[in-house]
Formats: structure tokens, sequence, C-alpha cells
């Protein structure tokens, strides 16, 4: 395919392709701006080659991603929530030799075996005359980004033009698409749902208004005031959105919200509906370029619980043990440097997602919960997802996190770490448990935790949190 920069520019040079606080570009604007500063890049970095990111979401991180595909190098997208060690990782693993950083993003952060460069002492160098690539090539990988590691380190996905492309396409099949769309991306630039946004933008001739932090309250005065059309966003996101929204009405112009990261419940749903906020339900990973399945507003109220059905370009079907596998062109091709993960990842062209669910007899997914986070207690499968969403109807458990743990009878038992706003006692948990769930199923035991251990992207290490000591000191009684 042609540069996808160059083509949009070419198709509607005059149309608003970003809008910032500061700022606001046509694509004839922002095509300048990347040429120029591809120039400087040039000086630090060589064409198509391995290259750290470390950006927030601002203009000048948007165009620093734009510029370094221009010069068809392999963006190593690097999450400005980790560790030293755990970037230093991800650095040693990809064996990258530069990292662009925006500047302060590395403050108190010290890397080693690469040379780091700030925006600032970028923009002071003299300038090196290159030329863009004049076509991206459907297997070239453009972004390397690292699945969180909730279990074990964490892995290089290769996501290809041709992966990022058909991704694009379900999603306008899905959702329909407009010239008039102008997109609000307050999700991270560094992780698929950002990114996709704007491989999006470039395709259809979209704006994206880019925010670099989620603050609710500015988030809602930006949907009623501003010509937005669509927002991404995960359950907490839609939460405080909800709660702090003064019953304004959003401006004419807006469609949707995309849901990733989870279901919504019944109650939120219901919230939503009432104030005719469009809710587009959806699954997707890192390994597939955002989402390929996605629940419809008009089925949720029917199909509570399911994530919808497959988008046009995918292929889903269920593995005997309940594992879901895809088959898309928006698949990853492989993660880096991982064969032996690659082959137990994929078998006979189909991508094995590690997530268990069924299909209903109208073919919606309904998802219970990730393979390696099963229980198997006395022969019987439990699903901690499952366990957790009948919890939290009790309105005095703030979260809940079910794991399981070694026992010398049934081989394994589900427990559970809770935070709550009250005071709560085993036998009242235990009993409820027993009202709405299998026997099997209850929670052994419970206990209060003040925080629960995370990745870098803020999942909860279920299998950590079973197997260290510190959580287990507070036992309801």
């Amino acid at each position: 395919m042609e540069n996808w920069l160059e083509k949009r520019i070419a198709l509607s040079p005059d149309k608003t392709a970003i809008v910032t606080k500061e700022d606001s570009l046509t694509y004839r604007e922002l095509g300048k701006r990347v040429e120029i500063w591809m120039r400087h890049l040039a000086t630090v970095i060589e064409k198509d080659s391995f290259v750290g990111v470390l950006v927030n979401n601002s203009l000048m991180g948007y165009i620093t991603i734009l510029a370094l595909q221009q010069l068809n190098c392999t963006l190593v997208m690097l999450n400005k929530r980790l560790s030293a060690d755990e970037l230093q990782f991800q650095i040693n693993d990809t064996n990258l030799k530069v990292v662009i950083y925006e500047d302060g993003l590395l403050k108190n952060k010290r890397l080693t075996m690469v040379n780091c460069f700030s925006f600032t002492a970028i923009e002071n160098l003299a300038v090196t005359p290159v030329a863009a690539v004049a076509d991206f090539k459907d297997e070239h990988v453009t972004t390397l980004m690292y699945t969180s590691g909730t279990t074990r380190k964490p892995k290089g996905v290769c996501q290809t033009f041709r992966n990022h492309f058909y991704s694009a396409v379900g999603s306008a099949f899905n959702l329909g698409l407009s010239t008039d769309d102008n997109w609000l991306c307050v999700v991270p630039l560094f992780h698929i749902s950002g990114f996709s946004i704007m491989m999006r933008a470039l395709l259809y001739g979209m704006t994206v208004t880019l925010v670099n932090q989620f603050d609710a309250k500015a988030v809602n005065k930006i949907l009623v005031e501003n010509k937005i059309s669509a927002i991404s966003v995960v359950p907490t996101m839609l939460q405080q959105l909800i709660i702090n929204q003064n019953l304004q009405k959003y401006n004419p112009k807006f469609r949707f919200f995309l849901l990733g990261g989870g279901p919504i419940d019944l109650h939120l749903l219901e919230i939503c509906q009432k104030r005719n906020w469009p809710v587009i339900q959806s699954y997707g990973m890192t390994e597939t370029a955002s989402q390929v399945v996605a629940l419809n507003f008009e089925d949720a109220q029917q199909k509570i619980g399911s994530v919808g059905k497959t988008l046009f370009p995918v292929a889903l079907k269920i593995a005997t043990d309940g594992e879901i596998l895809l088959n898309a062109p928006n698949i990853t091709p492989g993660y880096y440097q991982l064969p032996l993960q690659n082959k137990t990842s994929f078998e006979n062209g189909w991508f094995k997602t590690g997530d268990i669910g069924y299909l209903d007899k109208e073919g919606f997914l309904y998802l219970r919960g990730r393979k390696g986070d099963m229980i198997i207690s006395g022969g019987e499968n439990i699903f901690p997802d499952e366990i957790e969403a009948v919890y939290y109807n009790l309105k005095d458990i703030v979260q809940i996190v079910v794991a399981g743990v070694p026992d010398s009878k049934w081989g394994s038992v589900p427990v559970a770490f809770i935070q709550t706003k009250g005071m709560m006692s085993k036998s009242f948990l235990r009993d409820y448990g027993y009202q709405h769930l299998a026997h099997f199923k209850v929670p052994h035991r419970f206990y209060l935790v003040s925080d629960y251990p995370r990745t870098a992207s803020g999942k909860i290490k279920r299998q950590y949190l079973s197997q260290h000591k510190q959580y287990f000191s507070n036992e309801l009684y």
C-alpha cells in the first residue's frame, strides 16, 4: 500500500487531522511537521531500525510516532508507567540502540546499553536529508508492544501494517464510518487502544482529539462542548464519566462509547440507556491489534454479559476445553524471538487466546475468564470472574479478586481478597455465596487487603496474589 500519511494528505489535505489543547493541524500541516521532525530524527537513528518510543498523549508524541513510520522503523512502544528495570528488560529483549523520549519521562530512570534522546536534545541537532518510505509493506512489523506479563515475563507482540489495516476495516464495518468523525483519544498511544485510533485516523481521514490524561469532569466538558463523535473507554472510565456528568447533553455529533477491558454491568448499562449514551462493548487484545468482537448497543439489554459477535474479517471457534480461538488478518504474526511460545500459541492458523468462553445459539460470545486463572476443585472447573460478578452485587464490596490456593482434600479451592466500605463477616459472605453460587464455587476464606499487586498497565496479578503471604494476614472470621 502507498504510504498511509502521504495518501491521506493527497486525499484530504485540508481536513483537520489532530486537535490538542494547544493546537489544531490539518493533514497537510501535520505532514509538514512530520517531515521536519523526521529529518531531525534521522540524525540519531537509521532507517529500517528498531527504535524505542516513550511518549505522552501529546502532539509531539503523535508526530514522533508518524515520523518514525515514515522512516520505516519498527516502533517498540514503551509504557511510561514502567519501572527502569521493566523498561530495561524490553530494551535488552529487542536489542535497542536508541530510545526517543518525551522530556521528563525518564526522570529518575537510568537505562544502560542504549542511547536515549529527549525531544529537546533532538530539536537542537542539525537535520539530515532523508526521504520518506514510498510504500507501507503489508508484512512489515511497524509496532512491537509488550503484554503485561501477569504470570511471567512480558512478551513482545509484533504488529504489521496488515494487522492495523484490517483492524481498522473491521472496526469501520461494525461502527460505521463518517468523514466527520472526531475520535477523542484519552487512552495511551503506547497501548493498542490508543495506537489503533491513530491508524484508523489515517485510513478513515477522521480527526483525533488528543488528551494526555483522563479526568472525568474535563472529558465530560469536551463531550458537551466539542464535536466529538466517539471515545474509547474502559469500564472504570465510563463509571467515572457517569458519576461526574451533570446531565448536560453531549454534543449532537456524539455517536458512541467504545468499551474495552471488560464487560459493562447491568446498573451502568441502565444508566447509559436512560441517558441515551450508546455503548459498544468489545473484546480484543494487543495480539489482535484492537477489538475482534463487539456487542452493539441494540443487543446489550438482551445479551447482558456478552461481548458480542465477531467483526467481519474475524473467524472464531471454541476449542474442546473452552478456549477461544481466532483466525483473522489483524492477528499478530507472532511474539518477538519466542519460537516456542509461537508454536504453542498457534494451531493450524488459529490463534489460541488463552481466554475461556462460549457461544450462545445466536453466536454471541460470553467470556468466562483466563485459562490460567481457572481453578480445578474436586474435578470442577471454577472461573474467578463468575464469583467476583456475584459478590459485586453487594454494595459494600469495593473490590474483590478470587484466586485458587492448594487444598489437601480438593486439590485447589477458591479464596477471596476483598476491599470493603463497612464491616463484613465470613459467615455473611459465605451465606450470600451459597444463595447465588454452586457450593463448590463459594470462597473458602476471605481476606481483607489494602491493595493488589498489579502490572504496569494496571492488571491484577491474580496468581502472584495467591502465592505471597502478605495478602493472607487479615482473614475475616
